[in-house]
């Protein structure tokens, strides 16, 4: 059985909200990049601007205050803001995708009432998963939630590599429940966080390869005392069932910021190798820097056609688990190859800091990591057609 499809904003609508997205990227972000980078933060006034244009709220169902825009309408924004440096699409991701997603699916009427409009006011959110010893393998989280007598709960833990810590106001940290539990990953389960609670404290922002604008840190659990309302859903052992529907929407966005960056550091190519000249004549007339411009660009084509199959599906109410997977590893792995390709074009020059393809490179290094890495993406994609062919048989 799927769920019921989800028509998103008016297409017209969306359309002219997409013009004028393009139109910001080219004419704001992409001038704002140096500052951003050299600050290693999106500044203020952008941040003041994309909350008057409503990105932090773009999934957040309207009743609430959001756009409501469907999964192939939020891909397609995501993909149009990656055009410019990656951090302007992190500082609002999580709101709009994986938090929004999870208290959509999870969340109790109180709770969608009381976070949803926070969302759509700009407050940032982060989602505490990984820890200092578990990522992939939930079975060895650490962090703990404890019932404290009166109905709430004391949590206690670290997590790492917590997109947008620094700057969030609130945080859905997974925590055990249960020492162990079965099925599997049932001893986990989710909570809403306000970051000002006593006891929630970040550490100082990661360095980082590339993304700068976009900040990690650790999030610290000590006594966090929550009240019971603080359970999402008001349910225990439901964490991880969340946290799955939720990275779905997380590696849709990423395959998406894929293709996107991917897209920015071809046209950067095609600049550079219209421009440049050796023996005479611009280098984009050289038969095998042509190759590696289409090969790009028929790789780009590729990631862009599965994004927009993959959403459609999402839309009609299927499960895309299996298909949301593959899109994002071939999306990631695709823009690591296109941005290498992209340094090679500019032969010596692509390895200065002065030209932006060896930032491209550096930036793009993470897509095939977080959010899955590649290697368990395969190991899900391959255990799930397994698991069919073997139910077919």
């Amino acid at each position: 059985m799927t769920a019921a499809a989800n028509p998103g904003m008016d297409a017209d609508v969306f359309d002219a909200f997409l013009d004028q997205l393009h139109r910001y990227v080219r004419e704001r972000l992409i001038p704002a990049e140096r500052e951003t980078i050299e600050g290693d933060r999106v500044p203020e006034p952008i941040l003041r601007e994309m909350r008057d244009m409503g990105l932090f709220g773009l999934t957040v169902p309207e009743e609430y205050g959001g756009a409501g825009l469907n999964v192939s309408q939020y891909a397609r924004t995501v993909h149009a803001l990656a055009y410019a440096a990656p951090a302007f699409r992190s500082i609002f991701s999580i709101n709009v995708g994986m938090f929004a997603t999870a208290l959509k699916h999870g969340g109790t009427d109180a709770q969608k009432a009381t976070w949803f409009p926070a969302l759509v006011d700009g407050t940032i959110a982060c989602f505490g998963l990984t820890e200092p010893g578990s990522g992939s393998d939930s079975a060895a989280m650490q962090t703990t939630a404890r019932p404290d007598g009166s109905g709430g709960w004391v949590l206690n833990g670290t997590k790492r590599y917590i997109t947008n810590a620094p700057q969030a106001g609130v945080a859905l940290i997974m925590a055990r429940t249960d020492k162990e539990a079965l099925p599997r990953n049932a001893h986990v389960s989710a909570f809403l966080v306000p970051m000002d609670t006593p006891g929630v404290s970040t550490g100082s922002a990661d360095k980082k390869m590339g993304q700068a604008g976009a900040q990690i840190a650790d999030v610290i659990l000590e006594d966090v005392h929550l009240p019971a309302d603080a359970l999402l859903g008001g349910e225990t052992g439901k964490g991880f069932v969340y946290a799955m529907k939720s990275l779905d929407a997380g590696r849709i966005s990423v395959g998406a910021a894929s293709a996107g960056y991917a897209r920015r550091a071809l046209d950067t190519a095609l600049r550079y190798a219209t421009e440049r000249k050796a023996f005479g004549e611009p280098i984009a007339n050289f038969q095998l820097i042509q190759a590696m411009l289409a090969d790009s660009e028929i790789e780009i084509y590729a990631a862009e056609a599965m994004m927009a199959d993959v959403t459609a599906r999402a839309d009609a109410g299927e499960s895309v688990l299996v298909k949301a997977a593959a899109f994002k590893v071939f999306a990631s792995e695709m823009c690591g190859r296109v941005v290498d390709r992209v340094v090679q074009v500019h032969g010596g020059a692509g390895y200065l800091a002065e030209y932006d393809a060896e930032r491209f490179f550096r930036d793009a290094r993470i897509y095939r990591i977080y959010e899955g890495t590649t290697q368990i993406l395969q190991l899900q994609v391959a255990k799930h057609i397994l698991r069919a062919f073997a139910a077919q048989t």
